[in-house]
């Protein structure tokens, strides 16, 4: 189950991501009944969670917080019930970015919250190997959900 909050003043379609994780966790053999939490925050709150955890100045575009520490599992044996996690996502960062990068801003924070939920299913990008793999995963989760709006 996938709740979307928005605690900003930014407009938010909540129906489509809660789809965009249905999508990702269903690609990824995760339960259906899997609990993620899909947060909006303003860049201030975004900046205090970056400086808390990272030790790092300023907002980012997205944090994950995994729960459970939940991966993905096979068609055959879908990984088991549990919390996966939060994801908080900040639109005023995510618009810069979709601005730079010639996008829509709901483009960006489709990706980021893609990005968000395979953090939280183990995957990472500290390696240039490991980066390759999530980045080309992240595209192609991301391009099929769009395929199908």
């Amino acid at each position: 189950m996938t709740e979307v909050i928005n605690e900003t003043d930014y407009e938010v379609d909540a129906a489509e991501f809660a789809a965009l994780a249905d999508h990702v966790l269903t690609a990824m053999h995760v339960a259906t009944d899997v609990e993620l939490n899909i947060l909006f925050i303003d860049p201030k709150p975004m900046e205090e969670l970056h400086m808390r955890w990272l030790d790092l100045p300023g907002p980012t575009d997205v944090m994950s917080f995994p729960m459970d520490e939940l991966r993905p599992g096979s068609a055959e044996q879908p990984t088991a019930s549990g919390t996966l996690g939060d994801i908080c996502i900040c639109p005023q960062v995510a618009q810069a970015q979709a601005q730079e990068a010639g996008h829509t801003t709901v483009e960006e924070m489709l990706m980021l919250a893609t990005h968000g939920m395979l953090h939280l299913l183990g995957y990472d990008h500290a390696e240039e190997s490991e980066k390759e793999e999530m980045f080309a995963l992240q595209r192609h989760l991301l391009l099929t959900f769009l395929a199908t709006r």
